[in-house]
């Protein structure tokens, strides 16, 4: 190549002017002087994708999928925190907060949890029933009119299941401290942050990107729940009786602050009763993020679950004459009576049908988790440390040496059949380990509680279309026509 000896260095006049440059050097920094601002920015952009891309493949490792028979042996394992911890897409953390307790692990999740689990206890959720017969019989209501409008013809529900399962969620978690109309946003705009939730992301979050959106839809959700927890305080303080979630942990925590404060000030605590564990004040905002976890465990789940319900209840119409025949019975041939826990613990039959459609159509198909050390799955294979484990869920689900006829949709395994024991170590509709599900007895008794009330409101049916039966993965799994 031949020189210029008309070109002149951008470093004339630089500290090191002396020094060699080499020519190729020179024109590098003379374009990037001479580069306009978006230039630079999409050049930046394009080296953080870069760098996000190549540190996604050395941080990975191994990724092993667990077929049915690897399940059994990858589920004895997860049971044990030293082995395992679930892992999440990245943009989790920003849409709930990196410091969110989902994403503690060992000891300090084991300590954070402690003090939840009370939220969570039969005489909790107890308390939380009233709110959900409320937004039922409203929702059932409003699915009566809907028909109606449309004169009798068939209408795509999905959509209002997602916003019911939404309602009763924030009904459960926040009581009426949320207004109708921000329940109807949350609902609406929840969508958003399902979509935000894909596997491949860019490492920083671009407006009007989908991570964009879903950032301003879990942060409207958050700043709402925080007001929640202001008001709850206020009532909590005032000796209000515990309607939701929210309540029952501000009150523990409200028990705990006065149990230290009479110890502080010398004061007798013969009359206390110790709180136990004993909880630390959290401010309105974490109150928020915690109580949004739940939202965001429960949101895809339990609309996945319902829309199956029903789909399925019309498809079975022996089936759901018998889960209306008991809910009637229960109620005493009353179809407006709400029903208490003792009588909700005795739907034997349509608890059965919950278990059951939980096994056929399991809402999350796999729940990864990321191996912290090395260790055997079987004789012949160890897990390297970093790899990424992915038992099936819907695999150990229909293994057929433990279900007989596993693609058939049978409650009676449940009711009077042995599943519950034979398939103990493949239920992993809740995950297993010390991550499992905070909120499962909640989960199948509120979506029991949901059925059992709809089959004695309600008269629907199923028109089905050529993509009904087929499956849609949206975060869970829905009819690609529902």
């Amino acid at each position: 190549m031949e020189s210029d000896s008309n070109f002149t260095s951008v470093l004339p006049g630089s500290r090191y002017a002396g020094v060699y440059v080499p020519s190729q050097v020179d024109y590098v920094v003379e374009a990037v002087a001479n580069s306009g601002p978006w230039t630079i920015l999409f050049t930046l952009l394009a080296i953080l994708v870069a760098y996000d891309q190549v540190m996604y493949i050395v941080r990975k490792g191994s990724i092993i999928c667990c077929d049915r028979l690897d399940s059994r042996y990858v589920t004895q394992d997860i049971q044990f925190p030293g082995f395992v911890k679930p892992c999440v897409v990245d943009v989790a953390h920003k849409l709930l907060g990196a410091d969110n307790w989902v994403f503690l692990d060992g000891r300090p999740h084991v300590d954070f949890r402690k003090g939840l689990n009370g939220l969570f206890t039969r005489k909790a959720l107890e308390s939380y029933l009233p709110g959900q017969e409320e937004v039922y019989q409203a929702y059932f209501k409003k699915f009566v009119q809907i028909t109606k409008e449309n004169g009798g013809q068939p209408v795509p529900f999905m959509p209002e299941f997602r916003e019911l399962m939404c309602a009763v969620s924030c009904r459960t978690f926040v009581g009426h401290y949320i207004s109708d109309e921000a329940v109807k946003k949350i609902a609406d705009d929840y969508y958003l942050i399902t979509a935000a939730l894909e596997l491949v992301n860019f490492p920083i979050i671009i407006p009007y990107t989908k991570t964009w959106y879903g950032k301003k839809a879990a942060d409207m959700v958050l700043k709402e729940f925080s007001i929640c927890a202001a008001k709850s305080k206020v009532r909590m303080a005032a000796g209000g009786d515990v309607t939701c979630i929210m309540d029952a942990w501000i009150k523990s925590m409200l028990e705990s602050k006065r149990w230290r404060e009479a110890q502080e000030q010398g004061l007798p605590v013969e009359g206390m009763e110790k709180p136990s564990p004993l909880l630390r004040w959290f401010n309105d905002y974490e109150i928020s993020q915690t109580v949004f976890t739940f939202l965001f465990a429960s949101q895809d789940a339990t609309s996945s679950a319902a829309t199956w319900l029903f789909q399925i209840m019309a498809q079975r119409p022996d089936v759901l004459d018998r889960v209306r025949e008991e809910n009637l019975r229960v109620r005493e041939g009353n179809i407006h009576t709400e029903i208490d826990m003792d009588q909700l613990e005795s739907l034997k039959y349509t608890r059965a049908v919950v278990r059951e459609l939980l096994r056929y159509r399991p809402p999350v198909l796999m729940v990864p988790y990321v191996a912290k050390k090395a260790f055997p799955i079987t004789d012949t294979y160890t897990v390297p440390k970093g790899a990424m484990i992915i038992p099936s869920t819907y695999l150990s689900l229909r293994d057929p040496e433990v279900y007989e006829d596993p693609d058939v949709f049978n409650p009676d395994r449940y009711y009077s059949g042995d599943a519950e024991l034979k398939g103990a170590k493949n239920y992993l509709v809740f995950g297993t380990g010390p991550h499992y599900c905070i909120g499962q007895t909640y989960a199948q008794l509120n979506l029991a509680l949901f059925v059992g009330k709809a089959s004695i409101l309600l008269d629907w049916k199923h028109y089905p279309t050529p993509k009904s039966e087929e499956i849609k993965v949206f975060a869970t799994i829905f009819p690609q026509v529902g």
